[in-house]
């Protein structure tokens, strides 16, 4: 079965959320033949100029093992670690690479933070031009 998904966007931090989104996202890429990235942003934050940890550190912990669980199922997962606005980012990364379909956990802060800041999931799927599945 193919649809019209032909490049595909998995966004992962590492949290329960997006490793539902992980498995959902590889499960759509072996029923459309999709190709796939893996995307990280190291968040800057409102309050800071440098992100937490660097990029090869965040690698490790989110975009391979999305790697991992494609090449356990026979998907090719391409890794993109970036330094910025997670929301932003993602958005701009989706529309320079002509993504059809974002797939995300529901990521990110709750509570007053999430209220103050809104969450990444919300803006993404506010603000993309591409398709967006949230996963719980």
């Amino acid at each position: 079965m193919k649809t019209h998904y032909n490049k595909m966007l998995i966004a992962t931090d590492g949290s329960d959320n997006s490793e539902n989104a992980i498995y959902r996202g590889i499960e759509f890429a072996k029923i459309t033949g999709a190709k796939v990235y893996a995307i990280y942003v190291l968040n800057t934050g409102t309050y800071f100029d440098e992100p937490v940890f660097d990029k090869q550190k965040a690698r490790r912990y989110t975009t391979d093992h999305v790697e991992d669980i494609g090449n356990n199922n026979g998907i090719n997962v391409e890794s993109v670690v970036i330094i910025g606005n997670p929301a932003k980012e993602i958005i701009d990364f989706a529309e320079k690479n002509e993504i059809d379909l974002i797939v995300m956990g529901s990521l990110g802060k709750s509570g007053v933070v999430r209220f103050l800041l809104g969450s990444v999931s919300d803006n993404v799927l506010k603000h993309a031009s591409s398709e967006v599945l949230i996963v719980p």
